[in-house]
């Protein structure tokens, strides 16, 4: 058994995307071999509708997967073949656009207005990039949870874990998705395939990773007595961890507890040639991509 080793600390940065929704990306848009197979990771957390409600309108997707995850509020999906539904509290997607799908995701706040969820995206080998596109729409109550002596308490989106394994499959990058929480002070190892990269995001609370220091919150402006300052937001870390090699992630959780996503999944080790949220191995590719959005042959007839 080793443990793997913390190779980078970083924290998600404030962005805004879509119509104006704003978020805090934690990774994306750089090397994509970091990552690799997991090309980009947004928390859209908030509490003020103005800054979600106008959502994501249509957009094209091919050559990826995007995982969605929701914790609080909901999500109305729709897309050009015709799909539609709603994303609840604890439920996730996880949609394979592959040759191409146009859609289009509204985020809504639960009573108290508030919007927090996640999505990933994950990359498609080249033998994959034009698969007919598909859904899993998966409900809360359907992901399971494993709860250890301790009280850590694991869902299991994707993947075997503790003798449990996630709704979501037949995923190409075949990845390991969880959603950890352990509680004050106590220390957790947590298996992970040797052979897959491996992350963490933290998002409540705080803990230390082996070779990481604790987690700290983003500066981030609020109003305070009237007036917009500047101060250390700990109520959601936002601190992203990247593994090295190892067979297990080991955590201390602090005095108020951790939690965090754990994600894992093997390299495909292809090329990149990326244009947003369309992703495939070469330039020529991406031109083919982008002519086919001009001329109307974006979305490929079913076969």
């Amino acid at each position: 058994m080793t443990f793997r080793p913390v190779t980078q600390t970083t924290q998600a940065h404030p962005t805004l995307e879509g119509a104006g929704v704003h978020l805090h990306r934690v990774f994306g848009f750089g090397d994509p071999a970091e990552s690799d197979p997991f090309l980009l990771l947004d928390d859209f957390r908030n509490d003020d509708p103005a800054k979600f409600e106008r959502g994501f309108p249509w957009h094209p997707h091919r050559g990826i997967e995007t995982i969605t995850y929701v914790l609080e509020g909901q999500v109305e999906h729709g897309d050009s073949l015709g799909n539609h539904g709603t994303l609840g509290a604890g439920s996730v997607q996880w949609m394979t656009s592959g040759s191409g799908i146009l859609h289009q995701e509204m985020p809504k706040g639960n009573a108290a207005g508030q919007m927090h969820g996640f999505q990933l995206w994950a990359n498609l080998p080249s033998s994959l990039k034009m698969t007919a596109p598909r859904y899993q729409d998966i409900a809360g109550d359907d992901v399971p949870e494993v709860i250890d002596d301790d009280g850590t308490r694991v869902k299991v989106i994707t993947g075997n874990f503790w003798g449990k394994a996630g709704p979501v499959d037949g995923i190409a990058a075949d990845p390991l998705y969880l959603d950890v929480s352990i509680p004050p002070n106590a220390r957790k190892v947590l298996p992970v395939d040797t052979r897959a990269n491996a992350f963490a995001y933290v998002f409540a609370g705080a803990g230390r990773f082996v070779d990481a220091a604790d987690p700290v919150g983003v500066r981030v402006e609020k109003e305070v007595a009237g007036q917009e300052v500047n101060i250390r937001d700990m109520t959601g870390n936002r601190t992203l961890v990247r593994f090295g090699n190892g067979d297990d992630v080991t955590v201390q959780a602090g005095p108020e507890g951790v939690r965090f996503l754990l994600v894992a999944g093997r390299p495909i080790q292809e090329p990149v040639a990326w244009h947003g949220p369309i992703v495939m191995n070469t330039q020529a590719e991406l031109r083919q991509a982008m002519k086919d959005l001009q001329n109307g042959t974006f979305i490929q007839a079913a076969h």
